[in-house]
């Protein structure tokens, strides 16, 4: 776990970071995130998993998008403990509601090397969901992805940087920032 920074040295950072999406790119994605979860899902009476906090945020940016019947439910992994770097995958609140014989779409910030992810699908799956999908609104460029997973629904492509803003964040500050900015790491 990495140090707490303040809310000044939080400053520094937004002001020091490279914009790489606009909020106007973000909901243009998001619109087509909701339009391909729609056209997949729209008559399978699915469980939406909000991966929490990450996904807090563009999760209920695309539930606002889906006009098709759904539930909704959540967990809490993570790799980062308020940290720039992950590490073992820490389960705080598991699955939501149960997901058994199920088709369920999680929803995640963001497609890194996709440990979380991988792991939060292979728990669905393992508690008995008949479909399991996924979708995150930011995909990450590179080459270090966990073998054997592939996201269904991808909203925005964005170049190996630690980036934060819509949903994602920099030690815990700027989650709510409608767009999205690479931060310069020391």
């Amino acid at each position: 776990m990495s140090s707490p920074i303040t809310p000044e040295q939080a400053l520094i950072v937004l002001r020091e970071a490279e914009l790489l999406c606009s909020p106007e790119q973000v909901q243009s994605a998001m619109d087509r995130l909701a339009d391909a979860v729609t056209a997949r899902l729209k008559h399978c009476d699915p469980l939406v998993l909000i991966v929490m906090n990450g996904a807090f945020i563009p999760g209920a940016q695309l539930l606002s998008r889906l006009q098709f019947p759904l539930q909704v439910g959540y967990l809490h992994a993570t790799r980062y403990r308020s940290g720039t770097r992950g590490g073992e995958i820490d389960w705080i609140a598991p699955l939501r509601p149960a997901v058994t014989d199920r088709v369920v779409l999680v929803v995640d910030d963001i497609f890194d090397e996709g440990d979380t992810l991988k792991a939060i699908i292979d728990e669905v799956r393992r508690q008995g969901a008949t479909e399991a999908y996924s979708a995150v609104l930011v995909n990450k460029q590179h080459n270090r992805k966990a073998a054997g997973l592939t996201v269904d629904f991808i909203g925005l492509e964005v170049p190996d940087y630690y980036v934060f803003g819509c949903g994602m964040d920099y030690k815990e500050y700027w989650r709510q920032l409608p767009a999205i900015y690479a931060a310069r790491l020391d």
